[in-house]
């Protein structure tokens, strides 16, 4: 947590709790259900305009986990990883 911290201080693009974000949406977005994924892949979701778009936020954890030390990077990409297994369940 600490690295993640210090990594939100030190980039200009990133402010502090947007990791913490990025992992929330992206929670949330695996956990919906099934038809409301397909229709977000239909038609698109305009509420990603207001409240994040949850691949943004998927780009944005690789993009961390590259920054991260080796240790830190593979405590968060099990986290990641995790959340990913759940959308690739059939």
């Amino acid at each position: 947590m600490y690295e993640i911290f210090r990594l939100e201080q030190a980039r200009s693009r990133l402010c502090p709790g947007d990791v913490s974000a990025a992992v929330r949406l992206w929670k949330d977005y695996v956990h919906r259900p099934e038809r409301l994924l397909w229709q977000d892949y239909e038609w698109d979701d305009v509420h990603w305009q207001c409240c994040g778009d949850p691949f943004e936020a998927r780009a944005l954890l690789d993009t961390v986990m590259r920054a991260l030390s080796p240790r830190s990077a593979r405590r968060l990409r099990a986290v990641v990883g995790r959340l990913d297994a759940v959308r690739d369940r059939p």
